[in-house]
């Protein structure tokens, strides 16, 4: 399967271009996975870190949930890949599927699509606990945005790493 990289509008409102370049940013991960075999996955930039493909499924899966199931939507859940709250989890790929966690991260981004779109407007908030503090739904897909985005940088170098594949 390949996947397309959606063309966000030009022109439009705030809430479909923030949805646009976030869905932009989605399949943007998804396309630099693409047809890697699980070892391919989780072949690193350097021995010393633990940043791979299959990683950085794992981990978006988590900031999806985070954000949108346990901040958005308070529902009291664990992380997708440590019941005690480790982030950090998710980068330990050792055991880890790219089935696995592909199916995780696409569920993630199926409850977070639900969500935001059940939300009133942008302006609905939530409590982020990490910050102490309420922020709104505008914010989060923002910082969503800026999480892909920085993330995909690093899996444009891991997949050049792994097969010299380049490109958006």
């Amino acid at each position: 399967m390949t996947t397309e990289l959606p063309d966000p509008p030009r022109r439009a409102g705030e809430r479909e271009t923030l949805r646009a370049f976030l869905d932009f940013h989605r399949a943007t991960l998804a396309m630099k996975t693409e047809g890697l075999t699980d070892e391919q996955l989780r072949q690193r930039a350097v021995p010393s870190s633990t940043l791979s493909l299959l990683g950085l499924v794992r981990h978006m899966a988590e900031v999806e949930r985070t954000w949108f199931r346990r901040v958005v939507n308070g529902e009291d859940i664990p992380l997708v890949w440590s019941d005690e709250g480790d982030f950090q989890a998710a980068f330990d790929d050792a055991e880890a599927t790219g089935a696995a966690a592909f199916a995780a991260w696409q569920a993630e981004v199926a409850h977070a699509r639900r969500i935001e779109e059940a939300a009133e407007s942008l302006d609905v908030t939530a409590y982020q606990p990490r910050w102490g503090e309420d922020v709104s739904l505008r914010l989060i897909m923002l910082h969503l945005i800026h999480e892909y985005a920085r993330h995909n940088g690093h899996a444009d170098l891991l997949r050049e790493g792994v097969d010299g594949a380049v490109g958006p």
